[in-house]
């Protein structure tokens, strides 16, 4: 049993906590933009795997008090670290003070680096080297007060790094804050669903791995995999019953179409649809929201219009962003639920519509409300 920390949105906590309980995890705590856990290293592994409203999974390995540099360095050169990786590896530790005896992250980091470096010179003769770009062991270290805390990142880069974004939109939403939103919609993976501002159809492909039970980390590669104490047997029956799940899979795509009046944000779109393997499976289509005419009736709609803050928020076409957006729920989405991301309130009296319900969410460093309609 281990005791882990994964950080996720705020505002997506309770999603999270219903996904860790699914795969199997124990003594959920639900935290701000957080829930720690504990599990057996093959639910940690599923965690990396299948986690879509999540973006970190990390491991507590000690901690203890460290109220000045002796006893941070003491504490950390109580975990075993050649348990994890040999002195030929690379780690990095990233950090994170809080009222603290340290006035920033540098020095105490530092510390924590010299005493891994000396334990592993004083047994091997040599020392792991810092490579910040992908290191064998990424280690978070969090100075509390009079406490500290030492984890080991399973995931290496953050989960919603899923591989099928080589190119970003311009005000691109991130892949786990799409993901958690839409189990936060509660929609229904067997029906209907359009995007009418798509952008990088972020949303769309989201959409149809969660509707074909693929698991969003099945594309890359977890730091873990390169752990001396990972059980290798363990991730390889985890990792094979998820490629078993995403092939039966295949055919549980529903409708899927997104609209976006950038012919760039579509052409990224077709890139990104083409490397999550869902070619063929997503309509797109190019136009003003305003026209768009989707080639089925959706039964959700889901949708991150402009509002101000990476797209100039002085700019006269946001207010005819919400009106062409407000006509298209209007005019084509009669009978159905419709989610809408805002980080400005002042433009939703743009669509002529009452919301049913308001889930507060961040976006970034913008306090966001992620807002459903019924559309009667």
């Amino acid at each position: 049993m281990g005791n882990y920390y994964v950080a996720c949105t705020l505002g997506l906590e309770e999603v999270l906590a219903y996904e860790l309980r699914e795969l199997g995890a124990r003594n959920v705590d639900i935290r701000r933009g957080a829930c720690a856990f504990s599990s057996e290293p093959d639910v940690a592994y599923k965690a990396c795997l299948w986690l879509r409203s999540g973006i970190r999974v990390q491991e507590e390995l000690v901690r203890g008090p460290a109220r000045d540099r002796e006893e941070l360095y003491d504490l950390t050169s109580t975990v075993d670290w050649s348990l994890f990786i040999d002195a030929t590896g690379t780690l990095a530790i990233d950090g994170s003070v809080r009222d603290s005896w340290a006035n920033d992250t540098r020095f105490p980091v530092l510390v924590a680096k010299d005493a891994i470096c000396d334990q592993f010179r004083h047994f091997d003769g040599i020392r792991p080297n810092v490579e910040r770009d992908r290191p064998d062991l990424p280690i978070k270290l969090v100075l509390h007060n009079d406490e500290a805390i030492l984890y080991r990142e399973l995931g290496g880069e953050p989960l919603h790094k899923r591989g099928y974004h080589e190119v970003q939109h311009k005000s691109p939403l991130n892949e786990s804050l799409a993901a958690g939103l839409i189990q936060l919609s509660e929609w229904d993976p067997k029906s209907p669903l359009v995007d009418p501002m798509c952008g990088s159809s972020t949303f769309l492909i989201e959409a149809a791995w969660l509707a074909m039970d693929r698991a969003p980390g099945l594309g890359r590669a977890f730091a873990f995999e390169r752990w001396k104490d990972t059980d290798q047997n363990a991730w390889q029956s985890v990792f094979d019953e998820a490629e078993a799940r995403a092939t039966a899979g295949q055919d549980h795509c529903p409708r899927l179409a997104g609209n976006d009046n950038h012919e760039g944000a579509i052409a990224i779109s077709k890139i990104a649809i083409k490397s999550a393997g869902l070619r063929g499976k997503i309509e797109l289509n190019f136009g003003d929201t305003r026209d768009y005419v989707p080639p089925f009736k959706p039964a959700m709609v889901v949708t991150n219009p402009p509002y101000g803050e990476r797209l100039q928020p002085d700019d006269p076409s946001l207010v005819d962003s919400w009106q062409s957006l407000g006509n298209f729920l209007h005019q084509q989405c009669n009978g159905a639920q419709a989610h809408v991301l805002c980080g400005a309130p002042e433009l939703t009296r743009y669509l002529g519509l009452r919301t049913s319900r308001k889930f507060p969410v961040r976006n970034g460093p913008i306090e966001c409300r992620w807002l459903r309609y019924e559309l009667h």
